[in-house]
């Protein structure tokens, strides 16, 4: 009975584990129109739904470290380096050019060279515009691919390190977001969307946000 009863235990404490898992890495990233949260990235690891410079989460589970906190866990075993938008003066300093929400997850420590995919619906053909918010030190760029076709150039975004800030480490954590980074065609269905660093890198994304602004110019 208790070998019965320990065998039980260990079979539920294992589906339990694979279960958070999955729930943790296959949440929808968002819809188009709409917000396309950075972190939920699709799930398949690196070379498939990521590449990253090192295979180390520099965020969940060791700037933030492993305490039972799903802020400071989240896709830990990961190489996308997440953290979140914290208080107490970190990200809800007085040099931020537009604040942003509190223990919102975002995608940091970023160089170029990496790519991030997301599969995403798109629910109306259309012209969107695309904003962005996001931390840069130093201007950076970026850019899209849609269905491993180039969307766009690359995206200009602004320095947001502002030296008067006495706290060094602090200068370049100021959140700003740019409404209108630029206008793209984008055709109803499922897509994926492939966010590329191309330039400078060390840049935090909180969200990608497409607004729906017209007609296609060029898809019937």
């Amino acid at each position: 009975m208790r070998y019965g009863l320990v065998v039980f235990l260990l079979l539920t404490i294992s589906a339990c584990v694979v279960s958070n898992k999955i729930s943790s890495v296959t949440e929808t990233a968002g819809q188009i129109p709409g917000r396309i949260q950075c972190e939920l990235y699709d799930s398949g690891g690196e070379g498939v739904a990521y590449h990253d410079s090192d295979s180390i989460n520099n965020g969940s589970g060791k700037l933030n470290p492993i305490n039972g906190n799903p802020l400071h866990e989240f896709r830990m075993g990961e190489g996308v380096d997440i953290s979140y938008t914290k208080t107490s003066g970190v990200d809800d300093n007085r040099y931020n050019i537009v604040a942003p929400d509190s223990n919102q997850l975002y995608v940091g420590w970023t160089t170029p060279g990496e790519w991030i995919n997301y599969t995403i619906p798109v629910m109306e053909t259309g012209l969107y515009k695309i904003a962005i918010m996001y931390t840069a030190n130093g201007d950076g760029g970026i850019s899209f691919d849609i269905d491993k076709k180039h969307l766009t150039g690359e995206l200009l975004l602004t320095s947001t390190h502002i030296d008067k800030d006495t706290i060094a480490w602090r200068q370049w954590h100021h959140w700003n977001k740019i409404d209108s980074l630029t206008q793209v065609d984008l055709s109803k269905g499922t897509h994926q969307l492939k966010l590329h660093i191309v330039r400078n890198g060390q840049m935090n994304f909180d969200y990608l946000e497409f607004t729906r602004i017209g007609k296609s110019t060029v898809i019937k």
